[in-house]
Order: structure tokens, then sequence, then C-alpha cells
């Protein structure tokens, strides 16, 4: 009897990796409060991501919670570089969320 192997793409598993990897990093931040914020913007955009969005979350990961927080209550200005769209985003996500 032959067992059949199911063949995956390797870049369908390497995307699904770093999509694990990502979502434990947005949850396990530091602080509690951008371990919510982040990893429930992570649990709800990071299975429609493609790479280049992936890439933009990842380097969105190493910013400080510190600059975060100022973000997300409004007392610092979100930054206007290349992440700055997807950071607004999270912004509104989790203004969102507060206000439930």
């Amino acid at each position: 009897m032959q067992t059949q192997k199911s063949e995956s793409c390797p870049m369908t598993d390497a995307l699904e990796a770093t999509r694990k990897r990502l979502f434990y990093r947005a949850h396990h931040r530091g602080t509690k409060e951008m371990d919510l914020v982040l990893g429930s913007f992570a649990e709800a955009h990071l299975d429609g991501y493609d790479v280049q969005s992936l890439e933009r979350f990842a380097a969105i990961l190493e910013e400080s919670d510190a600059d975060f927080l100022n973000w997300v209550t409004g007392q610092a200005p979100v930054p206007a570089d290349d992440n700055g769209e997807m950071i607004s985003a999270i912004v509104t996500f989790a203004s969102k969320r507060l206000s439930r």
C-alpha cells in the first residue's frame, strides 16, 4: 500500500512560518497593552498579508512599545515613513476596539 505524500509549496510553508513567528512576536511584546493591540491586529490581519505586508509588519514590530502607546493614545503623530500607513491602520484598529 502506497501512501500519498501531500506536496507543499516551499513558498507557502515559508509564508506560514513567517506568519506564525510574527503572530507570536505581536502577542509577546513586553507590555500587556501592546500585546493586546498588536496581537489583536495580527489575529485579524496576518492571514491575508502577502510577503511585502508581512515584511512591513515585521519592521513595525521593531518599534518600541512606548512609541506605539503614544501613537495609539494620540500623544504623538504617526510617522510619515514607509510604515506609516500600516501603523495608522493599527492605530485605527486599536481605536475601534477601545471605543467598544
